[in-house]
């Protein structure tokens, strides 16, 4: 095994090299077909020989689910398994920890699918399937990632590698991989922490997971820079043709994408004549070859007005023909960036290609006025966009009452200043990292819930969310457009409508769809509430004496306290909650409001500032003290008798 460096291009980071493996030698720049199961979409491997492809990249937890590391180590590995006698690298899981929903991370692994996977038994799977290059387990995060969760991904990434070299056992090349999200300074200290250990190779994780390609390309060159010369790179999961012209110019030398068949599969072909989607009718009477430069079959046998037919009626040779040319395309192209390379003349390569690369069909441009695409939706069932361009900020309108959601503030701010910063369960179990239970009483578009996702990134506290929400359609609508809501750009509202729950390091996020009411007795205690329906007028129910007093005397089973926040001052809700049971407080200001409301079960002493003597004037004085429901002679007896008001407090 060895990896030499065989000529540098002037102007650019490009270099050729090989890279010796146990199954023959490889030049770079290479890209590698995708062969999660042991197989490259719709492809044999006589055409992947044909083709010229000298590695291959199998998924090391597809193949752990199934066939399974017995079988492999039973029959002698993956080459011989599949019939494979060229290069085989496995990536390590990390990519599925990211991708899967229901993924649970922990120090020790990742639970997937209830079988946990963790650096050692990643490393053993790849050992038994014989590859001749493996991955070190990485906990791959969003690349637009917050500060703290980037941070926590990378450093347990860096755990991981260590433990991942102490578990290899054979002479296998073992690469290290850098995280850090689309942090400067966090890739910066990966690729230092990373390249400290005695890896074979250095991979950049991370990216194609949501950033620009200009974050992407930004990221590669500043890694590639920091990364040893006399080591193999690989940019993973990356991407188009351009994506791998540009990572060859910043330094890579190995790439890997499921684009060639995954885009095969929906008519989609990569050519020297730009990017050709064969479903437009454009396509339909037309003779010409799909590309004069490909000896493929779909180009010497097929007209592209055959191919069109093929896709459009969905027949699966379209998928396999046109699998087969863009793999063609892809190793092409490597081959003529690699003799660029050795030629000098990578950085003329790079002006002509770009403009090639990246075009969609130069043969049938779309026209000046393209059909314009349908934009993404601004109404679902009862609710809808609503832009205030003064504010330079969207909300969600509920549409039959006209009423907004945080109209007035900004809800991140509230989320945090009115559910969060308050609350004292939430600090002990921060400070001391003990076990937390949340309920998020109308998820909406999930201000508060994010906010305390936020606030535990990065943090060893264990914490059970639960949301419940009777109209799911706010998130979805929202969830739509984060341009517009900044705080769902994160994997984890997404899995949850996906999935029903999310689970990453010590957090739990579970969604209880329907009546609250109905869900109440099965949910566990809680110690803090985010009681946040949308209004009196849409969600009335909600804030019901009845509804109180139930939720009252499900809290109050057992003697632990218990904080619940809300936005409303209103003196009919408040009256409710004491009638119901409650000791009531004041909250913090928000926005215009120059409180909010705290509603406490068995509370400690002192603990917030109670509503006392001078809230009881205020209230006689009101025309609105009863909530709608409930008997009034029998809430004033309730008041009256109620423990909060018989010892005067400052």
């Amino acid at each position: 095994m060895g990896f030499t460096v065989d000529a540098t291009a002037p102007d650019s980071r490009a270099r050729s090299a090989t890279l010796v493996t146990p199954h023959g030698a490889i030049e770079t720049p290479v890209f590698m077909p995708v062969g999660t199961r042991g197989t490259v979409r719709t492809q044999t491997l006589a055409q992947l020989e044909q083709l010229g492809a000298p590695i291959l990249l199998a998924n090391t937890y597809h193949l752990w689910v199934r066939p399974g590391r017995a079988v492999f180590e039973q029959l002698g590995g993956l080459h011989r398994f599949m019939g494979w006698s060229r290069a085989l690298l496995t990536d390590s899981g990390g990519f599925q920890i990211f991708s899967l929903p229901g993924t649970r991370v922990a120090e020790d692994g990742a639970e997937l699918d209830g079988q946990w996977l963790t650096p050692e038994s990643s490393i053993a799977m790849q050992t038994a399937i014989g590859a001749d290059i493996m991955m070190v387990l990485d906990h791959c995060v969003a690349a637009k990632s917050s500060h703290a969760e980037a941070r926590d991904a990378m450093d347990r990434t860096h755990r991981w590698a260590r433990r991942s070299l102490a578990a290899r056992t054979t002479v296998q090349q073992l690469f290290g991989i850098v995280q850090g999200a689309c942090v400067p300074e966090l890739r910066r200290e990966s690729a230092a922490v990373v390249t400290a250990l005695p890896f074979d190779g250095y991979a950049i994780g991370g990216l194609a997971v949501g950033e620009t390609r200009a974050e992407r390309q930004d990221m590669t060159e500043l890694v590639t820079d920091l990364l040893p010369h006399d080591r193999p790179r690989y940019l993973m999961g990356v991407g188009t043709p351009l994506d791998l012209l540009e990572g060859v110019h910043r330094g890579v030398d190995l790439f890997d994408c499921i684009l060639p068949t995954a885009l095969a599969q929906q008519g989609v072909a990569f050519t020297s004549r730009g990017r050709i989607e064969l479903d437009r009718g454009v396509h339909r009477l037309s003779e010409v070859a799909l590309d004069p430069r490909c000896d493929c079959a779909a180009c010497t046998r097929h007209s592209r007005a055959y191919l069109h037919h093929l896709v459009k009626c969905k027949e699966p040779l379209a998928w396999q023909l046109l699998a087969t040319h863009n793999l063609a395309f892809y190793l092409r192209l490597m081959s003529d960036i690699r003799t660029a390379i050795r030629a000098g003349t990578f950085a003329r390569f790079v002006v002509e290609q770009r403009p090639i690369l990246g075009a969609a069909d130069l043969d049938h441009p779309p026209g000046k006025h393209p059909r314009k695409k349908r934009g993404k939706p601004t109404a679902r069932g009862a609710f809808a966009l609503h832009v205030d361009p003064a504010r330079e900020r969207a909300s969600i309108r509920h549409v039959a009452s006209g009423e907004i959601m945080h109209s007035v503030n900004d809800p991140d701010v509230e989320a945090e200043r009115i559910y969060i910063d308050q609350s004292r369960r939430i600090a002990h179990a921060l400070a001391r990292a003990t076990p937390l239970v949340v309920w998020d009483v109308g998820l909406g578009a999930a201000h508060n819930a994010m906010a305390l996702v936020r606030r535990l990134a990065g943090r060893d506290v264990p914490c059970t969310l639960v949301s419940f929400e009777r109209d799911l359609d706010a998130l979805r609508l929202a969830v739509m457009h984060t341009g517009a809501f900044p705080h769902l750009r994160h994997e984890a509202p997404h899995r949850l409508l996906h999935a029903g729950h999310y689970a990453r390091d010590g957090l739990t996020w579970v969604l209880r769809e329907g009546d609250f009411l109905d869900h109440l007795d099965a949910a566990p205690r809680p110690d803090v509430i985010f009681y946040d329906p949308f209004s009196t007028k849409v969600d009335g129910p909600l804030w019901s004496f009845a509804t109180l007093s139930r939720l009252y005397a499900v809290l109050a089973r057992e003697p632990r306290p218990c904080e619940l926040f809300t936005y409303t001052t209103s003196t009919a809700v408040r009256t409710a909650l004491l009638a119901a049971g409650f000791h009531v407080a004041c909250g913090v200001a928000s926005g215009p409001k120059a409180e909010t409301t705290i509603a406490l079960v068995h509370p400690e002493p002192g603990e917030h500032a109670w509503l006392g003597a001078d809230w009881l004037d205020r209230r006689a004085r009101s025309t609105a003290r009863w909530p709608a429901d409930g008997d009034p002679a029998q809430i004033e007896r309730a008041l009256a008798a109620h423990a909060q008001f018989q010892v005067p407090r400052g």
